[in-house]
């Protein structure tokens, strides 16, 4: 094969689902040795899908209904499975947009890059680990993906790609959950990988500035369907949306009627919360076990008052994550107390009431590994309706289609499972389901890193809207600056093992 000769093509590939529904719509694609070609589009158009396409996986359920792909010369959605297992352990590597969920949790980091490995000397270890920005460190070789932040979690898989020293390389949003700075070292590696080795990359990715920095060609995808508009801020009974014959009143099970409570803010409740939100005092944290147990946390005082929203930065690895798990008592704190609305909150959320649990709730960065794959979107969204407000099972289709539509997707996605899903449409379920059992505290970890622009100014928009009338507290992870800037009210600033000072939001952006 010439060098210079194409080592994948999609040609007038389509690809839909088993009942019609579309997930790809006449999209061609070459992959040359040396070069980096950037897939583009807004969420649902089909970049996730394309490149599972080369990659041979596609999504239970979906089959080509025309066009072709061939990798290196073969039909690659024809391959038998011993055939297509050779060709990844040995030319293809495919990173999906959850890199972290691909990771065996009981391997630890040295072993899971040498499972792959062409070479597997220490050496090549601690160059692999370079390569990605990972520090040469005993401790960190040694940590299982439990152990690690979002980000590490996805340059460790990426160090594991790279060690089977691939000639195709597919990364479905690469950058997300990754901050600015680590991103641009990223889009400097893969340029350098394409460059100096000849590797060919296929990435997808809604962040304008990495495709500028390191992509050689870019294709734009649309939509193989409308899966209507992006959700809005609050909207006026006579905008377009028949009122509701709900109101607000007392919390609980039928309040409102056999619907639950009322709906706005594009099909969210509002009331008056009268509360004082979640408050943390002295809270430090561990992650790890044994030799690789290390804090992350050290004596942070937070508050997370009715309406408010607190930012929160810092690079990969210094506790961001961590901080919201331990809010949301998942993770175990080392020390330091909680409360909600002045009352002590116990640290684990089997030691919280019901009704604790319902006010405090947690949208994760893998919105993948959060949704149960055997349940459709419906049943999804409709479990927290039936467990905390006891709303009907007549009227829960409704509240599902405002839940829906409130993060800006349609009704029929309810008989979706998440597989059947893009990255963002997943993305957009996890924080429906968050909104499904109207929380007070709303704890968001990168959740428009997966979002086109659109879409995520809009969840942000409606975000605000619920801040407003409902008084909801919020918790924002980003490392989108300028978002943090122009939403929150005050950011706090996460280093490893220093001090943890609030700053106002506008002081984000000043420079130094």
């Amino acid at each position: 094969m010439s060098p210079t000769a194409p080592v994948a093509q999609a040609t007038g590939l389509r690809i839909a689902l088993r009942d019609g529904t579309p997930l790809l719509a006449d999209a061609s694609l070459t992959l040359r040795p040396g070069r980096i070609d950037a897939i583009t589009g807004p969420s649902g158009a089909g970049k996730t899908t394309l490149l599972r396409a080369l990659a041979g996986a596609l999504p239970p359920e979906a089959a080509v209904t025309a066009g072709s792909v061939t990798v290196l010369g073969q039909q690659v959605l024809t391959l038998a499975p011993e055939q297509l297992r050779r060709m990844r352990r040995e030319h293809l590597a495919h990173l999906g947009q959850d890199p972290g969920s691909g990771l065996n949790p009981r391997m630890r980091v040295d072993q899971l890059i040498r499972e792959r490995a062409v070479d597997r000397s220490r050496s090549a270890l601690h160059d692999l680990l370079a390569q990605v920005r990972l520090p040469r460190d005993e401790q960190l070789e040694r940590r299982r993906p439990g152990a690690l932040s979002g980000g590490q979690q996805r340059r460790v898989a990426l160090a594991r790609a790279l060690a089977g020293r691939p000639r195709i390389l597919l990364l479905d949003e690469p950058t997300a959950g990754l901050d600015p700075a680590l991103r641009d070292e990223i889009a400097d590696l893969l340029r350098d990988l394409a460059d100096r080795h000849g590797l060919a990359v296929a990435l997808a990715s809604h962040d304008p500035e990495f495709v500028d920095r390191c992509a050689d060609r870019t294709t734009e995808l649309r939509p193989a369907a409308v899966v209507g508009p992006p959700p809005a801020g609050p909207r006026q009974d006579g905008g377009g949306r028949a009122p509701s014959n709900r109101t607000s009143g007392t919390r609980g099970p039928g309040a409102d009627g056999p619907g639950g409570r009322a709906l706005s803010a594009s099909g969210l409740s509002a009331s008056g919360l009268g509360a004082r939100g979640l408050g943390a005092r002295g809270l430090s944290a561990e992650v790890g076990a044994g030799r690789g147990r290390r804090p992350v946390l050290a004596g942070l005082d937070l508050d997370l008052g009715p309406g408010s929203c607190t930012g929160m930065v810092g690079p990969s690895g210094s506790g961001k994550t961590t901080l919201i798990r331990v809010l949301a008592g998942l993770h175990p704190a080392s020390a330091g107390t909680l409360a909600l609305d002045g009352a002590a909150l116990a640290g684990h959320h089997r030691g919280r009431t019901r009704d604790q649990r319902r006010r405090i709730q947690l949208v994760p960065q893998n919105a993948l590994g959060a949704l149960n794959p055997a349940r459709t979107v419906g049943a999804t969204l409709t479990r927290p309706l039936r467990l905390h407000f006891g709303t009907p099972r007549a009227g829960c289709a409704v509240r599902v289609a405002e839940l829906l539509a409130a993060v800006g997707l349609p009704a029929e996605f309810a008989g979706r499972y998440p597989h059947e899903l893009s990255g963002g449409q997943r993305q957009r379920v996890s924080i429906a389901r968050a909104l499904a059992a109207e929380p007070e505290v709303l704890l968001c970890d990168e959740v428009t890193s997966a979002l086109d622009a659109v879409t995520a100014a809009g969840i942000m928009a409606l975000l605000s809207a619920l801040r407003d009338e409902r008084g909801l507290a919020l918790a924002l992870i980003s490392h989108d600056l300028p978002l943090v800037a122009e939403h929150a009210d005050t950011v706090l600033t996460l280093d490893p093992l220093e001090p943890l000072e609030p700053l106002e939001a506008r002081e984000v952006l000043r420079p130094a």
